[in-house]
C-alpha cells in the first residue's frame, strides 16, 4: 500500500514540552509555521480527537492525529522531545516521539492508511531506534524519508 504523506525537513523538530497539551499546542504550531495551516483550528481537532481517547501509541510514541479541510493529503509532523511525557499511552510508557498527522476532511480510507503506514513504521526496531538515536531534525528527517523510499519501492 502506497500512502502519499507530506512531510518537509521543517516539519520535523527536537521540542521540549512539559504536558500532553504543551504537545498538541507545539504540534499545532509546528502546522500553522511549517505549512500554513491555521494552528488554532488544527489544535481544536487534536484536543477532540484526544477527548475520545489518548493516541498514545505505546513503546514511547504517540500519534496525535485530525482531519481538515485545508490540507489535500495526509500531512506529517514530527516532535523529538528532549524529555518524555506522559501521554496515558495503554503500555504507560511516557512519549519521547510524537508523529502528528492531518489528513483531508472526507479522506476516510485514506487517513487510516497514513496511520497505519505510522503504525508500521513505529513497530520497526530499527526505525524506532534510528529516530531516538538521531541528534538532531536533518537525522531524524533522514531516517524517515529514507523508511518511505525503501516501503515505497
Amino acid at each position: 500500500m502506497d500512502v502519499n504523506i507530506k512531510l518537509v525537513p521543517e516539519g520535523v523538530v527536537i521540542a521540549r514540552p512539559e504536558s500532553a497539551r504543551q504537545i498538541l499546542q507545539q504540534l499545532s504550531a509546528l502546522y500553522a509555521n511549517v505549512y500554513g495551516l491555521d494552528g488554532d483550528v488544527i489544535l481544536e481537532g487534536l484536543e477532540q480527537r484526544e477527548a475520545l481517547g489518548s493516541t498514545g501509541f505505546g513503546r514511547g510514541v504517540a500519534i496525535p492525529h485530525c482531519r481538515s479541510t485545508a490540507v489535500k493529503r495526509p500531512t506529517m509532523a514530527l516532535l523529538k522531545l528532549e524529555h518524555p511525557v506522559d501521554f496515558r499511552a495503554a503500555d504507560a510508557i511516557p512519549v519521547s516521539l510524537v508523529f502528528g498527522l492531518v489528513s483531508p476532511e472526507n479522506a476516510g480510507a485514506t487517513h487510516l492508511h497514513a496511520l497505519a503506514a505510522i503504525s508500521r513504521l513505529v513497530r520497526d526496531e530499527t526505525m524506532l531506534s534510528g529516530l531516538t538515536d538521531a541528534v538532531d531534525s536533518d537525522a531524524m528527517f533522514a531516517v524517515l524519508t529514507n523508511q518511505f523510499l525503501r516501503a515505497a519501492a
